[in-house]
C-alpha cells in the first residue's frame, strides 16, 4: 500500500483540465504506477482512468493484494476474449467455473477447439500485452448497453441487463471491443506480468500468477475429480434448460419457480443416493469421513446419505469429531498466539483411533461430551456400538487428513468431500465465484441462528480461509466421491435475507468494499419465495426450517 496527499485544484475541476488518479501516480512514482491496480479516497475505489475530483489522502493499492488480483484476472479474461472473438468473430466463449488455480471455459465455434487454435489465441494475447493498450471505461444508459450486446449476438448479457433494475451501466472498451464485467478493470494491458493459456478438452484453462509472486505461474496440478463434478453440474444445468442468471430470471418470471426448485433438489437426492450405492457396494466400508469448507451444508448432507444408506440396508451411527476436542489449555496457537481450533491436532487424535478399532471390533465405546463453555470433555455415560451392518458418519473439516484415521486400515473408509464448487454464471464473461456463495450463505445463517451481523461474518472470513487452505482443500482429490452441494436457485433465495444484513455495514467499516461487492451480484438475481423449499433442502441449514438442523 502506498498512500500520497492530493490538493485537487477547484478550477481545474470546473474547467474539465482535472488529472485522472493514473497521471497522479504516474507523476509521483513514475513506472511504478504499473503496479497500481485501483485507487481509494475517502472510503471509495477509484479506477486510474477517472478523474480525480476532490482533495485527500489517495491509497494506492497493488496487484499483490486480493483485490488487486481480481482486477489482473479480470484484465487477462478480457484481453482473452477480445483475442479469441477478433480471430473466431462468430464464436461463443463461456468463462464457466476456476480449475487448478486458474479458469476453465469454452470457445463454442464452427469447427471444435483445438491445440492450434489455443496457441494462436496465446501468442496474439502476448502482442497485446507487449502494446500495452489503454482500456476505457465508459458509462452508458442500460438500453444502449443492450443495444450493442444484441449486435454481438450476446442474449446472456441482454437478458442480464433486462432483468436488472438500474439505469446505467459501466461497459469496457478495448480496441474497438466491447464488454460487461460486474468488477472493476486495469488502467492497460501492460500490466500482465505472467499468464497461460491451455488447452484442456473440451475448452481452455486461463492461468494467472498468485499475488504472492506476479512473475511466476504455480505449479499447475490436475484435478480429474473436480473436472468431472463440472461436468456432471453442467449436464445438470442441461437438465433444468438454464445456462446462466438472466435465463434463471426468464424462468422465475413465468411461474416455473416450483418445478424449478424441485427438479434440483430431485437432482441432489440422486447424486446423494449415488454415492450410497457406492459405499453399499463396498462391503468392507465401516466408515465414512464427510469434509468441506464453511458454509458447504455438510450437516443435512450427513444425514441424507444416512437416510439413503438406510435404504440400501445399512445402519449410520453419526460419531462428532466436536467431542473429541483435547482441554483448551492444550489447544495449539496460531502464529498469533491465538488459540488453533482449527488444526488437527486440537483433537485427541490417539482418542479418536482408539474408538474407531474397538468400535470395528464390534465393542461397546463409551463417547464423550466436549464443553464449550469450559473448554473440558465431559463423561456422561453416553454409549455407542457399531450392529454388524452398521456404517460409522463422521462429519468435519479434517475428515480427508490421513492423520485423523492414521491407525484405521484405508480400504474401510470411504471419503466424501462437499462443497458448494460450481455456481450459476452472472453470463458467459462474469463467473461468481463459489466462494462468494458460501460467504453468502453463512452470512445468512450467522444472522438468524447465531447472533452475528454480516460484518463479523466477513471480518471473520480470511481466518475462515486460511483454515480451509491448510486443512481441507488440500486433501479434497483425495475423496472417493465428491458432492456439489450448490443448488442453480439459492442466490435468488438468500438475496433478501443478505442484502438486509449487508445493508446494515457502514462506510467506515473495513468490509464494507467486500459488503458493495457482494450486493452488487445479489442485485442481478430475481427473488423466489422460500415456501417452495423442501423441509430436507440442504439451503434450510442457512435460512431456517430444516428438518435435520435446529437453530
Amino acid at each position: 500500500m502506498v498512500n500520497i496527499y492530493f490538493d485537487i485544484d477547484k478550477n481545474a475541476v470546473k474547467s474539465g483540465k482535472s488529472v485522472t488518479f493514473y497521471d497522479l501516480i504516474s507523476k509521483n512514482y513514475g513506472n511504478k504506477v504499473n503496479n497500481a491496480a485501483i485507487c481509494k479516497l475517502k472510503g471509495q475505489y477509484f479506477e486510474l482512468s477517472n478523474l480525480v475530483t476532490d482533495s485527500g489522502e489517495i491509497e494506492i493499492i497493488e496487484f499483490n493484494t486480493e483485490l488487486g488480483m481480481k482486477i489482473y484476472t479480470r484484465t487477462l479474461q478480457f484481453i482473452f476474449i477480445k483475442v479469441a472473438l477478433d480471430l473466431f468473430p462468430q464464436a461463443k466463449i463461456k468463462i464457466e467455473h476456476s480449475i487448478s488455480k486458474g479458469l476453465f471455459g469454452e470457445i463454442c465455434k464452427e469447427t471444435p477447439l483445438n491445440e492450434s487454435d489455443i496457441k494462436l489465441i496465446k501468442e496474439k494475447m502476448k502482442e497485446l500485452i507487449e502494446r500495452d493498450v489503454p482500456i476505457n471505461s465508459i458509462r452508458m444508459l442500460k438500453e444502449d448497453a443492450i443495444k450493442i450486446f444484441k449486435e454481438y449476438n450476446m442474449e446472456d448479457k441482454v437478458k442480464l441487463l433486462e432483468y436488472s433494475d438500474f439505469k446505467d451501466v459501466r461497459i469496457y472498451e478495448l480496441e474497438g471491443r466491447q464488454d460487461y464485467f460486474y468488477g472493476p478493470m486495469a488502467y492497460s494491458t501492460g500490466i500482465i506480468k505472467a499468464f497461460d493459456l491451455m488447452y484442456y478438452e473440451p475448452g481452455f484453462i486461463l492461468r494467472s500468477p498468485e499475488k504472492d509472486n506476479l512473475h511466476v505461474l504455480p505449479e499447475y496440478k490436475e484435478q480429474r475429480k473436480l473436472s468431472n463434478v463440472f461436468l456432471e453440474t453442467e449436464r445438470w444445468l442441461s437438465i433444468l434448460d438454464i445456462g446462466e442468471v438472466g435465463t434463471l430470471n426468464e424462468k422465475l418470471s413465468s411461474h416455473e419457480a416450483q418445478n424449478l426448485i424441485l427438479t434440483s433438489e430431485a437432482l441432489h437426492e440422486k447424486k446423494i443416493a449415488n454415492i450410497a450405492d457406492q459405499i453399499a457396494t463396498k462391503k468392507e466400508v465401516k466408515i465414512v469421513l464427510i469434509a468441506g469448507p464453511s458454509s458447504s451444508g455438510k450437516t443435512t448432507f450427513a444425514n441424507r446419505l444416512g437416510i439413503q444408506l438406510r435404504v440400501n440396508g445399512l445402519v449410520p451411527i453419526p460419531l462428532s469429531l466436536d467431542d473429541y476436542f483435547i482441554e483448551r489449555k492444550n489447544t495449539p496457537r496460531d502464529e498469533n498466539g491465538d488459540y488453533d481450533f482449527e488444526s488437527i491436532y486440537a483433537l485427541d487424535l490417539d482418542l479418536v483411533n482408539k474408538a474407531l478399532i474397538s468400535l470395528m471390533n464390534g465393542e461397546e465405546v463409551e463417547v464423550p461430551t466436549y464443553n464449550f463453555k469450559t473448554g473440558e470433555r465431559e463423561w456422561n455415560g453416553k454409549k455407542i456400538k457399531l450392529p454388524s451392518n452398521g456404517v460409522l458418519i463422521l462429519e468435519g473439516i479434517h475428515g480427508l487428513n490421513p492423520i485423523l484415521t492414521s491407525s484405521v486400515p484405508q480400504e474401510k473408509i470411504f471419503k466424501v468431500y462437499i462443497s458448494a464448487l460450481t455456481q450459476l454464471n452472472l453470463d458467459n464473461h462474469n463467473r461468481i465465484s463459489t466462494t462468494d456463495v458460501r460467504k453468502v450463505r453463512r452470512i445468512v445463517r450467522d444472522s438468524l441462528s447465531r447472533g452475528h451481523d454480516a460484518e463479523a461474518t466477513l471480518k471473520m472470513w480470511p481466518s475462515i480461509k486460511r483454515g480451509e487452505k491448510n486443512n481441507i482443500f488440500v486433501y479434497q482429490n483425495k475423496a472417493d466421491a465428491m458432492f456439489n452441494s450448490t443448488l442453480v436457485y439459492e442466490l435468488s433465495l438468500l438475496k433478501p435475507y443478505a442484502l438486509k444484513e449487508l445493508n446494515k455495514i457502514n462506510k467506515n467499516s473495513s468490509v464494507y468494499e467486500e459488503a458493495v461487492r457482494l450486493k452488487s451480484i445479489l442485485i442481478f438475481f430475481k427473488e423466489v419465495d422460500m415456501c417452495y423449499v423442501p423441509t430436507n433442502s440442504i439451503l434450510r441449514e442457512f435460512i431456517g426450517g430444516s428438518c435435520f438442523y435446529q437453530y
